[in-house]
């Protein structure tokens, strides 16, 4: 039997996690983790090039976590670590760094998005220079897929880029991942303003859906959700606000578009509104309950947090003996 491909996957705790993380990302690890050789992180180093309170950081970093579990990551098929608990992370970033030209980091999105005109004074050399961080918790597992939305496949791109530029430059070091994009619920976009992807870059209150929100207040959200003066409920580009409805509805019911347009036929904006929400909170119920379970016991996320840390320094530990070797470190 073949050895399965290693994935890594990082998500920021930058606040609770919503049905957007939960639909392009979460669900599918989940799903995925008999069929690859699963590294699950939570990259707190990320959430840090921008101001934050520590304090809050911590809360974030465990709830995440608990969330991660109680959603199906299970620690004895996959490793489910922290960023920071692993040094190795920060060691290759600056490494990388090192060997990346600066034209690379400018053309980067994110950075481009937050240091324009009398911005770029106020903005952090970490925002800047994170891609190579991202990178580097890629790198650092021999990573052969990386699962991603549509909007962050920039990053992988410029991880395989500078795994060539290295081996170029000093030998065949590192696994050239590939990206992956799923089609279906990739992309959830905001019940406020369809136009945009759901999150909560922005403080936007009623634009996420959060994976611990109770009943009551996902129906309240999606009743508030915006559509538009049409009556028919079908998939269209051009009427964002029913097609994202729409396929929160097929990414969770798993009904294909031709089924879900026949079901809604005759039907209005109330209904669909409303089986949409019940579909949420029937799917979020058992994972608020895990989660309470969990976060009424600390030291079963810690021991889970810490055997994770210990598994992923095992092979960080020896990619980097590699990559210290191959740029004449050691």
């Amino acid at each position: 039997m073949s050895q399965a491909q290693r994935v890594f996957s990082g998500i920021k705790p930058s606040g609770d996690p919503h049905l957007g993380n939960y639909i392009g990302a979460i669900r599918n690890w989940v799903a995925d983790q008999d069929r690859y050789d699963n590294f699950f992180c939570v990259v707190d180093q990320h959430a840090i090039t921008v101001p934050y309170d520590p304090a809050q950081l911590r809360v974030n970093l465990r709830q995440l976590a608990a969330l991660l579990v109680a959603c199906g990551i299970d620690p004895e098929r996959s490793c489910l670590f922290v960023q920071s608990h692993v040094p190795e992370h920060t060691e290759l970033a600056w490494l990388l760094t090192c060997t990346t030209p600066m034209g690379w980091l400018e053309r980067m999105t994110q950075f481009k998005d937050k240091s324009d005109g009398s911005q770029r004074e106020r903005v952090s050399a970490g925002l800047f220079t994170y891609p190579a961080l991202m990178a580097a918790d890629i790198l650092l597992y021999d990573t052969a897929v990386v699962p991603v939305g549509d909007d962050q496949k920039q990053h992988v791109e410029l991880a395989r880029d500078l795994a060539g530029r290295f081996n170029h430059m000093y030998g065949e070091v590192f696994t050239v991942p590939e990206p992956v994009i799923r089609e279906v619920g990739a992309r959830v976009m905001g019940l406020d303003d369809p136009t945009k992807k759901m999150s909560k870059s922005d403080g936007a209150v009623n634009r996420t859906v959060d994976l611990l929100d109770e009943p009551k207040k996902i129906m309240k959200k999606f009743g508030r959700a915006v559509t538009d003066s049409q009556t028919d409920i079908v998939f269209d580009e051009n009427r964002p606000g029913v097609t994202n409805l729409l396929t929160i509805h097929q990414a969770l019911s798993g009904q294909s578009q031709v089924e879900l347009e026949t079901h809604f036929s005759g039907k209005g904006y109330g209904d669909l509104k409303k089986e949409v929400a019940g579909l949420v909170a029937e799917t979020f119920e058992p994972i608020r309950q895990r989660y309470t379970e969990l976060t009424a016991d600390p030291q079963t996320l810690d021991r889970i947090l810490a055997n994770g840390a210990e598994r992923a320094q095992t092979v960080a530990v020896q990619t980097m003996s590699r990559v210290r070797e191959a740029m004449g470190l050691r």
